[in-house]
């Protein structure tokens, strides 16, 4: 089963600096149609007018990944760690027991990313921060996993979720066809361009949840990069 969830359709606010849509309800901040997909509990798009952002926020029990689309994030928390993530770049977050963290667009263009909140398997314990490059020519035509729950994918960023994070750059024309883990299901999102997930057409910046599918069948109609988590089932 493919859930569509186009980006016109989705929820979202508009803060003049800040404009997001909801690919998942978040205290009713989103459609609440779209609900949960296993340990996902929000995806959000995030548009961050330049020299903009977040101060010092909180937040425990809950693992946040962050993908940059466009521009950069500067971020800074109370561990000590500070750093610029760039487009194409990916940062994990462990809150933990509690963290407090900011995130600034402090560039010149807009700032475009994805933020993702995944429930975690085990609450509490030291919060953690990290990032990583991943350059997007290692991605081209193949989906790499960026970060994952599970401790064989070392070359990802770990994170405490029954959940891994993929993504992959896509030429029109592309196909990919992706074996889902027994028992997962996935939260798929496109960047730009139009893709079809089983024969179902997304355009930028659509979500598909996917249940009960086996394989997934990705064909770029466009040139495009695509954002995938595979999801434990509930």
């Amino acid at each position: 089963m493919i859930d569509h969830r186009p980006c016109s359709a989705l929820g979202g606010h508009d803060l003049g600096w800040l404009q997001a849509r909801l690919h998942v309800d978040v205290k009713g901040m989103g459609r609440p149609e779209h609900g949960a997909v296993g340990p996902l509990l929000a995806w959000n798009d995030d548009a961050f007018a330049p020299h903009s952002g977040f101060g010092m926020h909180g937040h425990r029990d809950v693992e946040i990944v962050t993908y940059v689309r466009q521009g950069a994030v500067t971020h800074e928390d109370s561990l000590g760690n500070r750093s610029t993530v760039i487009a194409g770049d990916v940062q994990a977050m462990h809150a933990g027991s509690g963290i407090r963290h900011s995130e600034r667009n402090d560039g010149d263009v807009p700032l475009l990313l994805y933020q993702i909140w995944l429930r975690p398997r085990t609450p509490g314990g030291a919060p953690s921060w990290s990032t990583r490059r991943f350059p997007r020519a290692d991605r081209g035509g193949v989906l790499r996993v960026l970060a994952s729950g599970d401790a064989r994918d070392t070359d990802a960023l770990p994170i405490d979720a029954d959940a891994r994070l993929l993504g992959a750059t896509l030429r029109a024309g592309d196909v990919i066809a992706h074996r889902l883990p027994p028992g997962h299901g996935a939260y798929l999102v496109t960047t730009a361009g139009r893709v079809t997930v089983n024969g179902v057409t997304l355009g930028a910046r659509d979500g598909a949840g996917v249940a009960d599918e086996a394989v997934l069948t990705i064909a770029a109609l466009e040139d495009t990069e695509i954002v995938l988590a595979e999801l434990l089932q509930d």
